[in-house]
């Protein structure tokens, strides 16, 4: 199994945008048959260091990370907003 871990630093980080970040994150449940599993966490403390919303997904191998990250509805809905949306993002993608 593979988990995919993005964090993103929104350009508004006000409550409302990271709810509608996390929405868009989530709506890939169900159109997306490569995850497994999915959940995305808002941040609260809102320190220098912090990013402001965490995206983990689950897939089962690295060629459903690839078809993931090719997917129609990831690349059209999701990052184009997401792109739009942050100011930065980091990830790891590891083993389990």
């Amino acid at each position: 199994m593979i988990k995919h871990i993005v964090c993103f630093k929104l350009k508004d980080n006000s409550d409302l945008s990271k709810q509608k970040a996390k929405e868009v994150l989530l709506s890939m449940e169900g159109r997306v048959p490569q995850i497994k599993g999915i959940q995305v966490g808002c941040d609260f403390l809102k320190s220098s260091r912090s990013y402001d919303v965490i995206l983990e997904v689950l897939l089962d191998d690295a060629s459903a990370l690839a078809d993931y990250q090719n997917n129609p509805y990831h690349c059209s809905v999701v990052k184009k907003y997401m792109h739009e949306a942050r100011t930065d993002s980091v990830a790891v993608d590891y083993e389990i």
